[in-house]
């Protein structure tokens, strides 16, 4: 047979160009692309051999490689079921048309079930191109006696030939461009490349790929001992990939120490992880899954450079090393990865396209993670409190993002520090522990639980024993704002509105005396105009003297949360300002309203800027506030003085 020069079949030069410059994008995974191929004419040869006679029945398969360094070529050998001249036409001289599929198609029954084959489009071979500036192959079919040789520079044609190849299989011979521009294709030429590229995206492949290496040994005087300092070289065939990876293993024979040193391995971490969940799901979609909790935050996690996501892997091939459509966001800091035979890659291998197929497996995961959070809070208090505090704010979130609508999911999982316990406890327990006459879960925003006692607002509510949740954390509001109720149950701010829950006859007692001071109240109002909407007598407190709260609307701890985002919008708390009608302090306002009313102005502004202390909010005029203070404390000395003069006199 003569060579013969054919043209590309589908479309034109265009399209290998497009092959090779824009569906992929790292040029690495050109061996990849290869070595799966290779890795699938040996599963075809494999499965065929077990039904026909013809074919010899062997489980020594091999996918090997050299490099020749001064020759500038890169060889990736199998001996799987080889082309014939016909197939050679249809799979490579034909732009994605898949032998792989074609293959798929014809298999049924149990040879389909134990099919691990990874080629779907017939495209990976053209990935070649992108660091060769010729590739040959040469190729002999286990159903015929004739090699043939293909060889194409990735122009618009290739040429196929008769050659000498005793063994079935194929041999694919790269000529590795030189280097130009910026582009590096030297790298491809050294063997600790080659083997590094094999470990990151092939080491799973479950046949050997192997490569020569030299290996010194000392020489050996006629007695068999080592003469110091001189040694042979001596040629060996290495194996480069581990072949077996740990989910194929049988789960019930790996130990956690495995586990945890496979973790540390593959994700570069000290600490063995918190805990692990390993799902194998068959079915209408087939996966297995091994997520790992990190022990410890890391420290970038809230940045925007970290990245979410778990490794993917199709059959035995690393496709993609964070695959965030696996993760929702507010579990971005498991780790771990999926393999599934059953996901629709495009034709790059390198994406995946977005389908059900994603979604049905992160919905699965995200609820398997819930459900063993669910057993580790109900069964090991203490270590879901050492999660809990390093990504509780993650669930939190989780609740708020996405309009809510994994509220239901996850409100179980919520712990909070409150104001009467002395440990962390869930909604569920708080809500057990309720007197039968409170009717609403109550919370206050603060840095500490010791500043939120300390608050005015919780007068009221320490007097009745009500037990308050701490929300500590910025997105705490949110969370609750998201979660309204809880069996039944709304919750209540005591920073916000009318709490509406003291004694009848102290209302009337409040009642009575906001319309006797009708007069101070108003003026007071006036005065503070331009930051309070409401000044009100209180039954809230009881200690204290005053006290802003927020409208039943926006909260303040919310007004500094959103005051802090990006952007121009300003939003704004209602203020009320309560004063405590049995304070001291009042009735002395009373009487120096009644006596100097001219003096009013200044005892608002302080009480004012008194309670926007408190509530740890922002003085708009220390300076103001200061010389206020000070006038009114020397006043207060003259005063005295007098007193203690005119009680001489008399």
């Amino acid at each position: 047979m003569s060579k013969e020069t054919k043209q590309f079949q589908t479309e034109s030069k265009q399209l290998l160009h497009l092959m090779i410059h824009s569906i992929y994008t790292n040029k690495e995974i050109f061996l990849r692309e290869l070595i799966s191929n290779a890795s699938d004419a040996i599963d075809k040869y494999h499965l065929l051999s077990l039904t026909d006679d013809s074919l010899e029945k062997t489980n020594e398969y091999e996918i090997h490689l050299e490099v020749d360094k001064k020759k500038r070529k890169i060889t990736i050998s199998d001996n799987g079921i080889g082309m014939t001249h016909d197939e050679l036409i249809g799979n490579i001289g034909t732009i994605a048309k898949s032998g792989t599929l074609e293959f798929l198609k014809n298999m049924k029954g149990k040879e389909m079930k134990e099919s691990d084959l990874i080629g779907q489009f017939g495209v990976g071979f053209y990935s070649a191109f992108m660091v060769s500036k010729k590739v040959e192959i040469i190729t002999k079919s286990a159903f015929s006696d004739t090699a043939y040789k293909w060889t194409s520079v990735g122009e618009d044609e290739f040429t196929i030939e008769e050659t000498n190849r005793e063994e079935r299989g194929t041999q694919i011979t790269l000529t590795i461009r030189k280097n130009e521009d910026e582009e590096n294709y030297d790298e491809f030429l050294e063997t600790y490349k080659i083997r590094s590229l094999v470990k990151k995206y092939s080491d799973y492949v479950k046949y050997p790929i192997t490569m020569e290496r030299e290996k010194s040994i000392p020489k050996l005087d006629a007695d068999g001992n080592e003469i110091e300092g001189e040694y042979d070289t001596m040629i060996e065939n290495e194996t480069l990939n581990e072949m077996v990876p740990i989910w194929k293993k049988n789960k019930s024979e790996i130990t956690d120490e495995e586990l945890h040193e496979f973790y540390k391995t593959a994700y570069y971490d000290y600490n063995d992880p918190m805990f692990h969940i390993w799902t194998d799901v068959e079915g209408l979609l087939t996966y297995k899954s091994i997520i790992f909790v990190p022990s410890k935050a890391p420290q970038n996690l809230y940045s925007e450079k970290y990245e979410k996501g778990l490794q993917l892997y199709a059959k035995g091939v690393f496709v993609m090393d964070k695959c965030k459509e696996l993760v929702p966001d507010y579990l971005r800091f498991i780790k771990g990865l999926v393999v599934s035979p059953d996901l629709n890659l495009n034709i790059s291998r390198e994406m995946l396209q977005h389908n059900r197929q994603l979604m049905k497996i992160q919905k699965n995961l995200e609820k398997k993670i819930v459900n063993e959070l669910e057993k580790t809070l109900k069964n090991d208090r203490e270590k879901y409190e050492t999660f809990w505090k390093e990504f509780g704010v993650n669930i939190k979130y989780g609740i708020y993002d996405n309009f809510g609508t994994n509220k239901e999911l996850l409100q179980d999982l919520v712990i909070f520090e409150t104001v009467n316990e002395d440990k962390l406890i869930t909604l569920k327990e708080y809500v057990e522990k309720m007197p039968k006459e409170q009717k609403e879960i109550y919370y206050g925003s603060a840095h500490t639980k010791a500043a939120l006692k300390a608050t005015p607002q919780m007068d009221l509510i320490k007097s009745k024993g009500y037990d308050v949740l701490v929300l500590s954390d910025e997105i705490d509001e949110f969370m609750i704002s998201i979660l309204g109720e809880y069996d039944k149950k709304p919750f209540k701010s005591i920073n916000k509105g009318n709490l509406d829950i003291a004694d009848e006859s102290e209302k009337e007692l409040v009642k009575d005396l906001e319309t006797k001071n009708v007069d101070l109240l108003t003026k007071i109002k006036e005065v503070l105009k331009d930051e309070v909407e409401e000044v009100k007598l209180s039954t809230r407190l009881k200690e204290s003297p005053v006290c802003l709260v927020s409208g039943d609307d926006l909260s303040f701890e919310m007004e500094k949360v959103i005051s802090q985002l990006p952007g121009d919008q300003e939003v704004k708390a209602k203020k009320i300002l309560e004063i405590n009608p049995q304070h001291e302090l009042f009735q002395a306002i009373e009487t120096i309203y009644r006596d100097h009313p001219e003096e009013i102005e200044d005892y608002a502004s302080i009480l004012y800027n008194q309670a926007l202390l408190i509530e740890g909010l922002e003085i708009k005029d220390p300076v103001a506030f200061s010389n206020k203070m000070v006038k009114i404390l020397i006043k207060a000395a003259q005063v005295g003085e007098t007193n203690g003069t005119d009680s001489k006199n008399d």
